[in-house]
């Protein structure tokens, strides 16, 4: 399946109604994690967003949260991490799509996928996307007859996305999204309880399908070349047992003295 990378004014995603007017006066960057859900009439994203100035407390975002929703024009908002030093929040939003980007979806018939690099500057924004070459055609086609000005910066061919050895496409989905949520940073940036919600799963349950994926990693990694074949090469030769050195050896009556 092939990829493209697609640069766009940003002001064309302010226009379109995708981006609010005087977005980037209060914010430098954002950029687009992972679509946990995308619909025709919604769609649901981790996003990073940096400010331009220091961060506001998580408390005062709370207190303003129907504000925030009103002036970004969101149905959901949730503050998953405050990154003070790089002046970064990162979000989980829901928003209605706009009509265009309905259109686009639909064009996409759920086969195309937005992936790294996603990122929306005051200038310009560097969008790609994944999946099969026909709706990719079909939406690029569109987007070239809307008249919108969009240039292709590359393509490129990879092969369909495979899950890891051992992995199903679930497990590896929900350990790539605990990973990019800081589940597995030094200091955990977010626990258990509050990643669950993220993935539609108690957090019992997600536990369990976390631990069933990092047993499968820890097996294979040992049973491979990383683990110089600890499970599956010979074992190590049993250590002679030790003697106690006060021990007395019995001598054979021959030899006993008389």
């Amino acid at each position: 399946m092939p990829t493209v990378t697609l640069e766009i004014p940003s002001a064309e995603l302010t226009r379109l109604g995708l981006l609010p007017e005087g977005f980037f006066e209060k914010y430098s960057e954002v950029e687009l994690l992972e679509t946990l859900r995308l619909e025709r009439g919604r769609r649901v994203q981790l996003l990073r967003i940096r400010r331009r100035g220091p961060l506001r407390p998580a408390a005062q975002l709370e207190r303003e949260s129907a504000r925030l929703l009103r002036t970004y024009g969101l149905e959901r908002f949730e503050l998953v991490e405050r990154r003070p030093a790089a002046r970064e929040y990162i979000v989980l939003v829901q928003q209605r799509n706009p009509e265009m980007l309905r259109q686009l979806v639909e064009l996409a018939r759920g086969q195309i996928a937005p992936i790294a690099p996603f990122r929306i500057g005051p200038d310009r924004t560097v969008a790609s996307f994944y999946g099969d070459e026909a709706p990719l055609r079909r939406v690029l086609g569109w987007l070239n007859r809307a008249g919108l000005p969009v240039r292709v910066l590359r393509t490129s061919a990879r092969p369909a996305r495979t899950a890891s050895p051992g992995l199903t496409p679930l497990q590896e989905e929900l350990l790539a999204r605990a990973a990019v949520l800081g589940y597995y940073s030094i200091p955990r940036r977010i626990s258990l309880s509050r990643l669950a919600p993220l993935t539609g799963r108690s957090a019992p349950a997600l536990g369990k399908i976390l631990r069933r994926a990092e047993g499968r990693l820890v097996l294979d990694y040992l049973a491979g070349e990383g683990g110089l074949g600890v499970l599956s090469g010979p074992r190590t030769p049993a250590m002679p047992r030790r003697t106690n050195p006060r021990a007395t050896t019995k001598r054979p009556s021959s030899e006993r003295s008389p």
